[in-house]
């Protein structure tokens, strides 16, 4: 706040500007007029400050400060010229890297920056945001509250996806305006293991027994191919072939949008069981020249997944009195089905379309104990059978031994 003071008869300012003290001398004489005269340049002075286009040299040209205020005033405007804000770096970001992006994920970029980012950090200059910043806001997210209830809280992974994609921003962002990045040392909160929870050959049996009969098809073959649910609802009948027994994956439909799969390695060639080529039959009956997908609605559109929890998965797991499961489970489901019949791990990885069997045993293992535990007990039952082996054979030694000495001591005494 600037202040009016009086030195040898005379009016000087006492202000604050470029974060430096001034003090200017005025041609005013000290009286009321013109103290209250003054007082209403300073107020415009202030606003013109606050608004940044304060001219230092068109108050007081005769300063001997005013060249140097105004080369200062300078170069802060180029600084602010050469490092936007969040807001104005975050969209040019943003048009750049679309391109690279499926449309789901362009769709959750900018859920995550309108919501969430650009209220935080839009208006403020990208080179100014500090590491304290970034971990204030981090923990704020832990708090927001959402839901009908209000008692909904952000999880793990979500705290996690908003702030991969900030530190992504400010990454570039202090590539491309040399700044020291202030996303240093903050690493990903951990995050629980995956909701892995695969329904039992028993349970795969009854919801197959039980489903609406339009449906079965859909679920037996989302059971047996390890098939993601965006994979399934895209599939198209030209990626079908009997001959070869194959169901070529290409595409995923995300949103109602056809687009690429999830990753590179998600584009593979699934082979179709007797029970998969029976069940593609009987839905080929149905819908084989009515649309180009294989499961689709009465118009021939594509199925919306959502719809099809509703009406379908959900009642049917109900009315079976079986624990809710998202029908992600039937991709796990697969994959320990797989396992526990003895297939080998690396063309199962291949149906999966995992790049390796590492992800396999780390997610799975644990749902095949004949198979995969790691308890020790595979090492005891060698011993036991080793140990077995082993007293079988000393009691046969001991045996032979006892007839050799029968039969000399008789040939001794004959």
């Amino acid at each position: 706040m600037a202040s009016i003071r009086a030195r040898r008869g005379k009016l000087f300012v006492d202000f604050r500007y470029m974060n430096m003290r001034c003090r200017e001398t005025t041609n005013l004489t000290d009286t009321p007029a013109n103290r209250k005269k003054l007082a209403k340049i300073i107020e415009k002075m202030e606003a013109e400050i606050t608004l940044g286009i304060f001219d230092y040299a068109a108050y007081f040209p005769k300063s001997e400060r005013a060249q140097e205020m105004t080369a200062l005033a300078d170069r802060a405007e180029a600084c602010i010229s050469r490092n936007p804000t969040f807001g104005q770096f975050a969209e040019i970001f943003y048009e750049e890297k679309k391109i690279e992006w499926r449309p789901s994920y362009r769709q959750k970029t900018k859920i995550i920056l309108n919501k969430y980012l650009l209220p935080a950090f839009g208006g403020k200059a990208v080179h100014a945001i500090k590491k304290s910043d970034l971990l204030t806001f981090r923990s704020s997210l832990a708090k927001v509250r959402y839901g009908k209830d209000g008692q909904s809280s952000l999880s793990v992974a979500r705290i996690n996806q908003i702030m991969i994609l900030l530190r992504m921003i400010l990454e570039e962002a202090s590539d491309r305006h040399e700044f020291e990045m202030p996303y240093k040392n903050i690493k990903n909160l951990k995050q629980a293991r995956p909701d892995v929870n695969p329904f039992t050959l028993a349970e795969v049996w009854l919801f197959l027994k039980h489903v609406r009969a339009d449906y079965k098809p859909y679920y037996t073959i989302r059971f047996f191919t390890g098939m993601r649910t965006s994979e399934i609802d895209g599939l198209k009948w030209d990626c079908i072939n009997f001959d070869r027994r194959e169901i070529s994956i290409r595409g995923a439909l995300v949103n109602g949008e056809m687009g690429p799969t999830k990753t590179l390695g998600s584009q593979r060639d699934i082979t179709i069981s007797q029970l998969v080529y029976d069940a593609l039959q009987e839905q080929k009956a149905r819908t084989f020249g009515k649309s180009e997908f294989v499961f689709c609605n009465s118009q021939g559109n594509p199925m919306e997944y959502r719809n099809v929890n509703r009406r379908v998965w959900k009642p049917t797991l109900a009315l079976l009195g079986l624990k809710h499961r998202r029908a992600y489970q039937t991709r796990h489901t697969a994959a320990t089905l797989w396992l526990a019949a003895g297939e080998n791990p690396e063309w199962i990885a291949r149906q999966m379309g995992h790049s390796s069997t590492e992800m396999l045993f780390r997610v799975y293992s644990r749902y095949v104990p004949d198979i995969t535990r790691q308890d020790g007990s595979a090492m005891d039952n060698l011993l036991l059978a080793s140990k077995e082996k082993l007293t079988a054979a000393s009691n046969s030694s001991d045996t032979e031994g006892l007839i050799t000495n029968a039969q000399t001591d008789k040939e001794t005494s004959q």
